[in-house]
């Protein structure tokens, strides 16, 4: 899944020590885009993703994708909004390699007919 939304807090870490080993959690809030009159407000969990926490700012506009995952413990349920990628709403593409850029897909279609189209209707040597 994947929304856009615009940094509205940022919560403090949270980390501790599993069998498997350290890990830090971290939560922020998006503003979400909605069609309604009222905003939306989401709370998205990164998990072992400190580095691109530091890079968020509050304010921005970003493209964030998400997993949302619910599960049981003592007959309660529990979900889990877990960012897998975020991106900058503004962020451009990038050029591919060797600097050509990709073709543009609103471009006006060739008025006139490729020359091996033509060779192939002049010469009508077929047996039947």
């Amino acid at each position: 899944m994947e929304f856009e939304g615009t940094v509205f807090r940022i919560m403090p870490a949270t980390s501790g020590q599993s069998a498997r080993g350290a890990w830090q959690r971290q939560e922020v809030i998006f503003d979400m885009k909605s069609q309604s009159q009222y905003p939306r407000k989401i709370c998205v969990t990164f998990f072992n993703k400190p580095e691109e926490v530091a890079r968020l700012t509050v304010g921005t506009e970003y493209t964030v994708s998400i997993d949302v995952e619910s599960r049981e413990y003592n007959g309660k349920w529990y979900t889990d909004v877990r960012a897998w990628r975020i991106v900058p709403k503004s962020e451009v593409p990038p050029t591919p390699a060797g600097g050509i850029n990709p073709p543009a897909y609103n471009a006006p279609m060739p008025t006139e007919e490729p020359a091996y189209a033509r060779a192939a209707q002049e010469v009508d040597d077929l047996p039947f």
